[in-house]
């Protein structure tokens, strides 16, 4: 029986009446209390006013682009947002991650697609605020070591840190258990639905392109951070990926 959500609540952001009745009615199926908005400035607000544990977020509104929508959504908010457009455009996705989208979803979508990307996000602890105290992990998770993945990158799955040289990286939970995957298995070519089935336990619609993208936006951020000497994340041509440690 799949895991009742009540009490969690969701903000639905999107011009479009449609699709906001749509999402709107996914959402509270498994049973999120779901607030809408139409225009980025009133998804802000209502997501300021709710807390809420999940957000879908149009990319293209009236008033302010969804990029700048989630960018300013972090300075507040830990809720998973789930940019849901329909720019196909890799660059668009990629900046959505930069600013700390967790996962997009391509107009049109499947009611069944976005009800299995949201109550996968759902199960998964959203990761603290900055300057917030993250609450206690259960005994098990607790021991659960580090894994130092050499170079200077050290993974926390517990609280969600990836540190690189002692700094943090502004990864995504979702990120951070992606390259805690590849760290934990140096030299392994993974396939792409290995990777979703692996990270994603297996609950997302398997979508390559959604690998691929969470894949660049780590790339970038690793170089961005002062790893780009190092290609840790590499290419298997026609097959997947495979994580390298510095030599």
């Amino acid at each position: 029986m799949e895991r009742s959500h009540r009490g969690q609540r969701a903000v639905v952001v999107d011009d479009d009446e449609d699709i906001r009745l749509l999402v709107q009615h996914v959402l509270e199926q498994i049973g999120l209390e779901v607030v809408t908005a139409a225009t980025g400035e009133e998804g802000i607000e209502a997501v300021r006013r709710t807390d809420p544990d999940l957000v879908t977020l149009d990319l293209s509104l009236p008033d302010v682009d969804g990029v700048e929508v989630c960018r300013r959504l972090r300075e507040f908010s830990n809720a998973y947002v789930v940019m849901v457009t329909g720019r196909v455009e890799e660059s668009d996705r990629l900046v959505g991650l930069e600013v700390g989208a967790d996962d997009y979803l391509s107009k049109p979508f499947s009611p069944r697609e976005l009800h299995a990307r949201a109550a996968a996000l759902l199960r998964r602890p959203r990761a603290p605020m900055p300057g917030a105290e993250a609450p206690a992990a259960p005994p098990a998770e607790a021991a659960a070591p580090p894994v130092d993945a050499g170079g200077g990158l050290v993974l926390v799955p517990v609280d969600h840190v990836a540190l690189l040289d002692g700094l943090p990286l502004p990864l995504t939970p979702a990120e951070v258990s992606l390259l805690t995957a590849f760290a934990a298995h140096p030299g392994r070519t993974w396939e792409r639905g290995d990777l979703v089935r692996e990270v994603w336990e297996g609950e997302f619609i398997e979508s390559d392109f959604l690998v691929d993208v969470h894949v660049a936006s780590l790339r970038r951020k690793l170089r961005k951070a002062g790893g780009s000497d190092h290609e840790w994340i590499r290419t298997v041509g026609g097959v997947g990926y495979t994580f390298q440690t510095p030599a």
